[in-house]
């Protein structure tokens, strides 16, 4: 008899199928693969090492309601998962210094610096990401995806409320902190989750982090026009951490279960390893220069990008820079079956420009107006995206089956890296333009 066998591409992690038990038919199925009526455990991790005999059989078909599950749940994951990070962010000015009445500037310059740059916040909200996502490529499969999702659900959970104590600077920093613990542990655990699924898991996953940032700056910067303090802002977020649990276990169906046989060692050589890590540098070098270019702009040059003229104070202004370039964001990491581009370096470039074009603007003010500012602002948001969307779908596609989790692990460090190498850039530009004294 013929096997048919399924292509690479469509289930990425092999394992075999069942045969059927004694007394049933060969068509008839005991596994049904959605929410509490799976039989065996939840977790992706286990149920995707299964091995078990090889029976030839045609790729068994989807269950009902699976495809639009798998795309709302990985939605709403990237969605809970990117909202602490960026409503950190959104709040970076008001952690770092009360508020101040309109127009009063903290040091006299026409820059209306703070005492500290809201580099500071960006690299309390990256280091720890990037400390996770090194370790993870070798350490990560050890630990199963259910107590990864809890684990990263209790560290969101405990940012907010460090951060809405408001028990002073430096509690609210640890809060940060534990956001990107939160914000790491996440995404190598829910990239590495969507390459096991056909492409809505990393098209769903992009579309519902873009749709974090629009959602945590339009949110924040509601609830503090309405008269809430940063605290009282910030105390609705407590829900996303039970979001993130119900979407995981509840909502997402189990992954695909393929017919391949599953290769014959367990877990990847050094040698596959540093194969699998060199096929993705093509998409992960220019995915770290984009993000280098993007947040030097957001967290390095936008403080400083003052329209004193404008009827929008500077803390208004910077929470406006920060919405316009998270829709920017929504937009193209939403777009992905509609515009695909293999070669992310063009958005790179793109994006380098746009930064010197920023700084320059810093330097000597030459921009026309605020309008003009927004309108560059969203543009650097739509190239962020793009590139984070088509780097990651390109390493899915690219990466070899029994590496493919791997990879998907080891690029998600590039942007990572780009943003905690702009936070310290963002330091050194506060210390040009705001010199102390």
């Amino acid at each position: 008899m013929r096997t048919h066998r399924v292509p690479p591409s469509r289930f990425p992690h092999a394992s075999r199928m069942r045969r059927p038990a004694p007394g049933k038919r060969g068509g008839e199925r005991d596994h049904v693969s959605c929410g509490h009526v799976c039989a065996g455990s939840h977790d992706p991790q286990t149920a995707m090492a299964e091995q078990e005999p090889l029976l030839p059989a045609p790729p068994p078909p989807e269950p009902p309601g699976a495809q639009w599950r798998n795309g709302a749940a990985f939605w709403l994951l990237g969605l809970c998962n990117n909202l602490p990070y960026v409503l950190m962010l959104s709040a970076a000015r008001d952690i770092l210094q009360p508020p101040l009445p309109p127009q009063v500037s903290v040091n006299g310059s026409r820059y209306d610096c703070n005492p500290v740059s809201t580099g500071a916040v960006l690299l309390a909200d990256i280091l720890p990401t990037l400390l996770i996502k090194l370790v993870a490529p070798f350490v990560v499969h050890l630990l199963p995806y259910n107590p990864r999702v809890i684990a990263a659900a209790l560290c969101a959970w405990g940012s907010f409320a460090l951060v809405a104590s408001a028990a002073g600077m430096a509690v609210s920093l640890g809060g940060v902190v534990l956001a990107s613990a939160a914000s790491g542990l996440g995404e190598v655990t829910f990239l590495a989750l969507a390459s096991a699924y056909p492409r809505v898991g990393v098209s769903c996953w992009s579309s519902g982090t873009g749709a974090a940032g629009v959602g945590g700056a339009l949110a924040y910067g509601a609830l503090l026009q309405v008269g809430l303090p940063l605290p009282h802002a910030l105390l609705p977020a407590l829900a996303l951490p039970p979001l993130t649990l119900l979407s995981y276990f509840f909502l997402l169906c189990p992954p695909p279960r393929p017919t391949e046989p599953p290769p014959p060692a367990v877990g990847l050589t050094p040698r596959e390893k540093w194969g699998v890590a060199k096929g993705v540098v093509g998409q992960a070098g220019p995915l770290a220069l984009v993000y280098f270019a993007e947040y030097f702009i957001n967290q390095g040059l936008l403080e400083l990008l003052y329209f004193p003229a404008s009827a929008l104070t500077h803390g208004e202004q910077y929470r406006w820079y920060q919405l316009i370039y998270q829709v920017g964001v929504f937009a193209s990491r939403s777009s992905l079956r509609c515009f695909r581009l293999r070669r992310v370096w063009v958005l790179a470039l793109l994006q380098v420009l746009n930064a010197l074009i920023l700084l320059a603007a810093v330097a000597v003010p030459f921009l026309p107006g605020l309008a003009v500012a927004f309108a560059m602002v969203g543009g650097e948001g739509l190239l962020g995206g793009a590139a984070y969307a088509n780097a990651f779908l390109n390493v899915a596609e690219q990466a070899p089956p029994h590496g493919r989790e791997f990879a998907m692990t080891v690029a998600s460090v590039a942007d990572t890296a780009g943003i905690a190498l702009a936070g310290g850039a963002a330091l050194g530009a506060h210390g040009v333009f705001c010199p102390r004294g």
